[in-house]
């Protein structure tokens, strides 16, 4: 028996996620977060939301005009396709996607949603029509709660992903490099 020395294995990659698709990306996660944590002074609190709408409003935009993986037309699912894919999840048998899976797609609509809603209801806030309406911030409340469990299962399914299909997920969304295939 010949003693092979361990040699970390090469895998050849290809770009998947372009600069726009990374910089949104991690500038959401940095604005998010501190528009959450950075609750006073009132007026970095809307700094960090305004940034967070500016991100949506370009995030939409490349969505229509980017390159491939970026653009929604090539990645968000039918009911039918999404359905299939959870439920070949829970069987441990879902198929690998260089781009977004249908789940990953499914989710990014939530977050844009949740975080547009979110934007909205803090634009409402200062507002004189809205000024001192209990539930608009009750809403913009709910809608963050909403949107810490969306985060939540956002992680778990990068985690899911990454473990099931051999891929780092998060070291994709830094270098914008996927393995071309799985072993």
């Amino acid at each position: 028996m010949a003693i092979v020395e361990n040699q970390p294995l090469t895998r050849k990659t290809v770009p998947v996620w372009d600069i726009g698709v990374r910089l949104f990306h991690w500038s959401l996660v940095t604005s998010v977060t501190l528009s959450y944590f950075v609750i006073s002074p009132r007026d970095m609190h809307k700094f960090f939301g305004y940034t967070v709408v500016t991100l949506i409003t370009f995030r939409l935009i490349w969505g229509i005009i980017g390159p491939k993986h970026a653009r929604f037309s090539n990645f968000i699912p039918g009911p039918r396709k999404l359905l299939g894919y959870l439920r070949d999840i829970a069987r441990g048998r879902e198929e690998r996607y260089l781009g977004h899976n249908p789940a990953g797609a499914a989710m990014i609509v939530a977050l844009l949603l949740v975080l547009g809603s979110i934007g909205t209801t803090g634009y409402m806030m200062g507002m004189d029509a809205y000024f001192g309406e209990e539930w608009v911030e009750d809403l913009h409340k709910a809608l963050v709660n909403g949107l810490l469990v969306l985060v939540m299962l956002h992680l778990a399914g990068v985690v899911t992903a990454s473990l099931r299909h051999k891929e780092n997920l998060v070291a994709a969304m830094v270098t914008g490099q996927k393995p071309a295939d799985v072993d």
